[in-house]
Parts: structure tokens; C-alpha cells; sequence
């Protein structure tokens, strides 16, 4: 199985990494005109993956016709640019395997319903867990879910990535594998508003279990699995993206507890804090659904700038307590 990977940044190239470790060549496309000169001369992409040596087997292009011949193809382009992204890649029916994490801000969809649209008749899987794509491309021990609604096309896919350092679980729940990474973005920005706040680790373990609540909820109501939920591409990537700084997202937050504001945190990027776009979408389907999503909600009105650090830990400090419940 010949893969490509569409996306130059960070975690594209990691995986461009995982695939080439069995001896076959794999091509990443990228934007970046300066990632393809760096990955194809000296094998880094030393704008997003610095320090990283990668396999010679792994090169790149800038030219979407390029990937034609490839079987399969990691999807790892920020999600808000995912749909235009496809849609001007080469025609043809092929396996699709999502990797980024949010929920498209115009159509409000999970990212699965967005790749079928674009691509009519590809094989769609989502690929998701508690992963930094530099401890990934170091080959440091790696857990993730493989969720696809085919689950022998999934473990065709399955044989071909998995290394004994990067292990692959198969699930047939597509949605929860889906909605686990893009609400664990959201609650990372509030995790991270609370360390920059000083608020303690007591705080913090309260927030991720409580955010785990409004998840599960959510997920539910989308029609996920509670066990899909409660696992790697769920629990887990939420433990881990509420915990490091290394997450762009905890970081996002660590800025807004400190004072920041979030236009002048986001324009300092080059990387994505995909949370930033999904909180709000997140927070208008909660609302219409009738989902009691508070720290989401909460998260929303601090990057709009509708509410201060404050006024957000005094509302969710000051909600009235009640039978603990997911």
C-alpha cells in the first residue's frame, strides 16, 4: 500500500516518518514551498519538525497531482482548510485516513462528513489519540485509535502503519474517534487558562474531569460510543492535551490565563490551535441541542473577547453544585 500524506506541518510529518520505517517510500505534499526544499535536501522540516531526522525514504512535493498514484492518503491538513484541500486534489476513489481533530466552522461538521462530501466514493477512517508528533517521530511508545466503518479495510491500513512503537486499535466508531479529539481541544484552552491563572492542580483535575463529563455528553448526543469516549482517542488524548505545554492549545490558554488577548495570541502563530475554531461551533451545536457544555461555553466567550479571565472562573466557580453525573 503506497501512502501519501497531505499536510507539512508537524504531525504530517511524523507520520510521514511512521510510514517509511517498513522500506517503502512515502510523499508528503505541503504547502510550505520552504518544507519541500528542507525535507527533499537535507531530510527535516526544520519549520515545524526541527532537530528531527527524517528517513530518506520520505520526500515531498508541492504539487497535489503528485500523490495520484499513491493507495492511501493521511489527511492531515488543519481542519478549517480540509474541505478545499481535497477538493483540489486528483479525482479517483481512494482510502482517506482523517488525522486532524475540530469540527468544520461553516457546515458544522464532524470532519468524516466533510471528506466524503468532498471526496464522493473514497474509503473514510479516522486516525486519533494522545499523540505530540515530535515524541512520535522520535519513535517514542505510541498508542492511537483506527476507527473506520469498514473494519477490514481499517486492519488493511492497521498492518501497513503499525510498528511496535506505534500501536493501532481498530473501532468501528467513526464519530466518537472523531468527536473525542475535537472537544479535547477545546477544554485544553481552558485547562491552560487555569494554569496561567495559578489556579493549582487541584483545579486542573477537577476541570479535565468535569470537561470528560461535557464530552461524554456531547459525543452522545452525536451518536459516538461511551467506550470510544472513555479511550485512547477520548480520555486519553484529553489527559495528555491538558497537561503539556507542548499542546498548542494548552499553550493558547496558558496566554488567555495570563492576561493576553486571544487575537494577539493567534496572529503569533504559525501553528494551528484548532480549539480556537471549534470551541465556538461547539458551543452554538451544544446550545441547539440542548447539551449543558458550561466550560465549552466558557472557553467560547473568552476567545471572543465577550468575557474577561475573571468573569469566566467567577461564572463556572459559582454554578451551583449537584449530584455528580456524566
Amino acid at each position: 500500500m503506497k501512502v501519501g500524506v497531505i499536510g507539512g506541518g508537524a504531525w504530517g510529518t511524523a507520520l510521514a516518518q511512521v510510514a517509511a520505517a517498513k522500506g517503502e517510500t512515502v510523499l508528503l505534499w505541503a504547502r510550505e514551498a520552504e518544507v519541500v526544499e528542507s525535507i527533499n535536501a537535507v531530510h527535516e522540516n526544520a519549520a515545524f519538525l526541527p532537530r528531527i531526522r527524517l528517513d530518506p525514504l520520505v520526500s515531498a512535493t508541492g504539487d497535489l497531482n503528485d500523490l495520484t498514484g499513491c493507495d492511501a492518503w493521511l489527511v492531515v491538513t488543519p481542519a478549517q482548510h480540509m474541505r478545499a484541500v481535497l477538493a483540489a486534489a486528483p479525482g479517483g476513489a481512494r482510502r482517506l485516513i482523517l488525522c486532524s481533530k475540530g469540527i468544520e466552522e461553516g457546515s458544522a461538521q464532524l470532519l468524516h462528513a466533510v471528506a466524503r462530501q468532498a471526496c464522493p466514493g473514497a474509503d473514510v477512517m479516522v486516525l486519533s489519540g494522545p499523540t505530540f508528533a515530535h515524541e512520535v517521530a522520535a519513535g517514542l511508545p505510541t498508542a492511537l485509535t483506527l476507527a473506520g466503518d469498514d473494519l477490514g479495510l481499517a486492519e488493511q491500513v492497521r498492518e501497513r502503519l503499525a510498528l511496535p512503537h506505534f500501536r493501532l486499535y481498530l473501532s468501528d466508531d467513526v464519530a466518537g474517534a472523531e468527536v473525542g479529539g475535537a472537544v479535547k481541544n477545546v477544554l485544553a484552552i481552558a485547562c491552560g487558562a487555569v494554569e496561567g491563572r495559578g489556579l493549582g492542580q487541584n483545579a486542573r483535575a477537577a476541570l479535565i474531569a468535569r470537561g470528560f463529563a461535557e464530552m461524554t455528553r456531547f459525543g452522545l448526543a452525536m451518536g459516538a460510543q461511551r467506550k470510544t469516549l472513555a479511550g485512547l482517542c477520548g480520555l486519553g488524548d484529553l489527559v495528555l492535551t491538558c497537561s503539556s505545554s507542548s499542546s498548542r492549545n494548552f499553550s493558547l490558554g496558558l496566554g488567555l490565563g495570563r492576561g493576553q488577548a486571544a487575537a494577539e495570541l493567534m496572529a503569533d502563530r504559525r501553528t494551528v490551535a484548532e480549539g480556537a475554531f471549534t470551541a465556538p461551533v461547539l458551543d452554538r451545536l451544544a446550545r441547539e441541542r440542548g447539551i449543558d457544555m458550561p466550560i465549552v461555553a466558557a472557553v467560547a466567550a473568552l476567545l471572543s473577547g465577550q468575557a474577561r479571565i475573571d468573569e469566566v472562573l467567577e461564572a463556572l466557580l459559582s454554578r451551583p453544585p449537584r449530584l455528580e453525573a456524566h
